[in-house]
């Protein structure tokens, strides 16, 4: 992972050899600090980065220890604008899952990655509403309504739609992806 002193190193040593030296971005800054602040994440999370100069796309694994997804891996695709922190990261389940909360595209209805993004709000805050997602399903705000009405109106077949699901199953038409670890 980069770090902010890093970067200042890299700028100083290509300036002193002559080069010119590009500036940091406060997106950038602001990023870096956000991700050194992951050091502390649940066991169930767990960030990658596929290019580790690239801090503004990165993976997120939850794996819930409790509720109805439990056992199931899930992964977030991260993207984070140059607009970050006053716009909301791009985030998508590059699975397709069963959950209300989430539709079959892979889009999060997640109140914090829309409406009630702030500037204060970081990444860390966004995985902590992601995992809350999976211990707490909101179908009072749904993007998968078929999932949502089921959860609302039969919660036991709820419970079998979301544990068929996480084996590879298919519902209502709809394969859905095999997460179980």
């Amino acid at each position: 992972m980069l770090n902010i002193m890093s970067i200042k190193k890299k700028n100083a040593a290509d300036a002193a050899a002559g080069g010119r030296s590009p500036k940091t971005s406060a997106t950038k800054i602001r990023l870096q600090k956000d991700m050194d602040d992951l050091s502390n994440i649940p066991k169930t999370m767990t960030v990658s980065f596929p290019n580790p100069d690239d801090l503004f796309n990165f993976s997120l694994t939850i794996t819930p220890d409790d509720g109805f997804y439990k056992g199931g891996v899930f992964r977030f695709s991260f993207k984070i604008k140059e607009g970050y922190p006053h716009e909301a990261p791009k985030v998508l389940c590059t699975q397709k899952i069963y959950h209300p909360n989430i539709d079959l595209e892979g889009n999060v209805c997640l109140n914090i990655l829309r409406e009630d993004w702030k500037p204060v709000l970081n990444i860390n805050s966004v995985m902590i509403g992601l995992q809350y997602i999976f211990l707490e399903p909101n179908p009072d705000d749904p993007l998968n309504k078929e999932a949502a009405v089921v959860l609302n109106t039969n919660r036991t077949l709820f419970v079998q739609n979301v544990n068929k699901s996480m084996r590879g199953g298919i519902i209502g038409g709809v394969s859905y992806d095999n997460v179980l670890q």
